[in-house]
């Protein structure tokens, strides 16, 4: 009964009728009440179009979001900041990084949709849906492109960063457990760190809102499984910055 409570938007008469399909039909609607108010459940169905995270889960395998990130990086004419355009498909966590520049201006955008627009179209899954925040990077001509595509192109809320948390909760993570451990010397230097983090990110990295478990699908060891075959090999990237463990065959 709570799964069928937490799973869904009913009242207690949806699920009461569940609850008898399932071949559990002595049970009264006062049972179903009591029992739901006592693990803090309300009886009553929810109404209204539901929250921000029932619209993510709901369209979590059509739903893209994307944003920008950016370092600072030595060159021959001094400190520069490189910006970094990146999409996230949220059902599966994957990251495609698009491109960096130092001018990401109105030109630069529109290829930048222009390219996106292409590999949209070999995804499996079409995107219907692309959220942004309101930079002013953002141009009307990179969300002309992408809806002539047929993906819904939203802004966030001003000042809700929280309905991008997914773009902004990977910015956290690539400056934290990457970029802001290097200086870096040149667009060269910089390209090459972040293909080594997206490799670590999408083959090894395990990722809690996935059960822990990395984009790669790898699967942990059972907690009974015999824990004396294979050795533990610990595998290093970027000079040891990025470590991941695993068993030996």
């Amino acid at each position: 009964m709570l799964r069928v409570a937490r799973e869904n938007a009913w009242g207690y008469t949806r699920i009461l009728g569940e609850l008898k399909k399932l071949g559990i039909g002595k049970i009264s609607r006062s049972t179903v009440i009591k029992i739901l108010k006592d693990n803090g459940l309300e009886p009553g169905p929810r109404r209204g179009e539901g929250t921000w995270d029932d619209f993510l889960q709901r369209h979590r395998d059509t739903l893209w979001v994307c944003d920008f990130f950016s370092k600072k990086v030595w060159t021959l004419t001094g400190l520069v900041d490189v910006f970094f355009l990146f999409f996230i498909h949220v059902g599966s966590r994957r990251v495609h990084v698009a491109a960096m520049t130092t001018h990401p201006d109105r030109s630069w955008m529109v290829q930048q949709a222009r390219n996106m627009a292409l590999i949209f179209d070999q995804e499996p899954v079409k995107p219907k849906y692309l959220l942004r925040d309101r930079d002013s990077k953002f141009v009307r001509e990179f969300d002309a492109i992408l809806t002539s595509e047929g993906i819904a192109v939203t802004p966030v809320g001003v000042r809700a960063p929280n309905q991008n948390a997914v773009a902004e909760r990977f910015v956290q993570s690539v400056k934290h457990e990457c970029l802001d451990h290097f200086i870096v010397f040149g667009e060269a230097h910089l390209r090459h760190i972040m293909s080594e983090y997206l490799l670590y990110y999408h083959q090894h990295r395990p990722h809690q809102g996935l059960g822990n478990r990395p984009l790669g699908g790898a699967e942990s060891v059972a907690a009974d499984a015999d824990q004396s075959v294979g050795a533990v090999v610990c595998e290093e990237r970027l000079g040891g910055l990025l470590r991941h463990y695993r068993r030996t065959a």
